[in-house]
């Protein structure tokens, strides 16, 4: 019963949300985090502590601005995604501005497929959205699975709506290593925490234990590697950059090399997040596991 009640407050907010121009739905976003961050105290202080050990050198007050915007951008994004079935190619012209695309298309044309990363930045639904139908190459997106299977059955669809298919993360090792030896793109965000048996890799000052996915099918595949950034201007759109991971030196698939592409492109996220520090989620507990461990050794799973 709970969860179907939580399944009508979610169609009830994406109804409304759904019946507002979309100016109007950003500004909605910016009021509904300007109350959580009032009322979300834990949230609140997990987003500050992650802040304080991010830019030791700001003040107090310059943290807790950041972390308002940040609650901001979160807001906003989530908006805009339950806005998504009221996209048009001509509202995703006006909204979002690629300044790059040809590298990624030109890294399609590898052959080998390709893997494009994000991190939990910006609108991070809406980069891939608009990547996919601008280039108009369609991306298989690596999912996590909601607890309510109601509401994660509409999110599958925003996220589909201009020709994207999604794989929940669980079931996904065939199916990306199948769709990067036909040639396609594979997206998934790489700034999720991770479990200590994974690799650990500087974030911000501190070695944190971080996902070997992207980096050990990127090896085994050949397959490029790719980061979206997308970034909120000040009148609500968009300019989309994409950057590729040097991978020229470390092809060869090993554990040294599953390491370092991690770190790489771990980097590169990074640098974007200090230029945009209130794009990213800091209300995430990223730095849960950052005491240095034995990385298991997961080369053997995906063989």
């Amino acid at each position: 019963m709970q969860l179907f009640i939580e399944y009508l407050l979610f169609q009830l907010l994406r109804l409304i949300i759904l019946a507002l121009p979309l100016k109007w739905v950003q500004r909605l976003g910016v009021k509904l985090a300007d109350f959580a961050f009032i009322v979300l105290t834990k949230r609140r202080s997990i987003a500050v502590e992650n802040l304080q050990h991010a830019f030791p050198e700001k003040t107090q007050e310059e943290l807790e601005q950041i972390a308002r915007n940040a609650f901001r951008n979160l807001g906003i994004s989530i908006c805009e995604f339950l806005w998504f079935p009221n996209l048009t190619p001509n509202i995703l012209k006006k909204i979002v501005e690629h300044k790059n695309i040809n590298l990624m298309i030109d890294g399609h044309k590898s052959g080998k497929g390709m893997i494009m990363l994000s991190g939990h930045f910006g609108n991070w639904e809406l980069i891939a959205l608009a990547s996919a139908y601008v280039s108009q190459i369609p991306f298989t997106i690596i999912v996590k699975t909601q607890k309510n299977t109601l509401v994660d059955k509409v999110i599958n669809h925003h996220r589909t709506i201009f020709g994207n298919k999604v794989i929940a993360m669980e079931f996904a090792v065939r199916e990306i290593l199948s769709t990067l030896k036909n040639g396609g793109i594979v997206a998934m965000v790489a700034d999720q925490s991770a479990p200590k048996e994974s690799v650990f890799v500087p974030f911000f000052g501190r070695d944190v234990a971080t996902y070997q996915g992207p980096a050990i099918f990127a090896l085994r595949s050949g397959a490029p590697v790719q980061m979206g950034i997308i970034i909120r201007k000040p009148d609500f759109t968009y300019d989309v950059i994409i950057e590729e991971i040097d991978t020229s030196d470390i092809s060869e698939y090993n554990e040294a090399n599953v390491l370092e592409l991690t770190k790489r492109h771990t980097a590169v996220l990074e640098k974007y997040i200090r230029l945009y520090p209130d794009h990213w989620m800091w209300t995430h507990r990223r730095w849960k596991n950052i005491k240095k461990n034995s990385a298991k050794n997961i080369l053997r799973e995906t063989s």
